[in-house]
């Protein structure tokens, strides 16, 4: 799939035919955007790690360093299961898939495809599934 200049400022909106070319290139495009976002503070967190251990001499500055370094790895560790996600939305847009709910196949709102663009269930089956979780864990 060859990338088409957008409108410029165009913005998707349920006025227009859902996941008609031009708004499925805007959430391919923001997507993309996104993925390349995470992949280059991804490579700067690498980089600070490689640049050597943790050198403070004081016992509370080292074990502060080493916390902030321990979330910094969580922060990433989740970012990547969003790139994850993020590469199976370009897979949708790509088979024709994108923008319509697993469960139902129906579409999913367009307001909430752009809050959320890995979004893979409608508002409502999303609604749903937390609901039957909350439920299972009440059990």
């Amino acid at each position: 799939m060859t990338s088409s200049p957008l409108p410029q400022n165009y913005s998707p909106s349920e006025d227009e035919e859902f996941m008609n070319p031009t708004m499925v290139e805007y959430f391919r495009q923001k997507l993309v955007r996104w993925r390349a976002e995470l992949l280059a503070e991804s490579t700067e967190t690498l980089n600070s790690l490689q640049e050597g251990g943790i050198q403070e001499p004081d016992i509370a500055d080292r074990a502060s360093a080493e916390t902030d370094r321990a979330l910094e790895l969580r922060t990433r560790d989740r970012e990547r299961k969003l790139i994850s996600k993020i590469d199976s939305a370009l897979g949708r847009i790509a088979d024709g898939s994108f923008g319509y709910c697993e469960e139902t196949g129906d579409p999913i709102s367009v307001r909430r495809l752009d809050a959320r663009p890995i979004a893979t269930l409608s508002l409502e089956a999303q609604e749903r599934h937390e609901r039957m979780e909350r439920t299972q864990r009440d059990d």
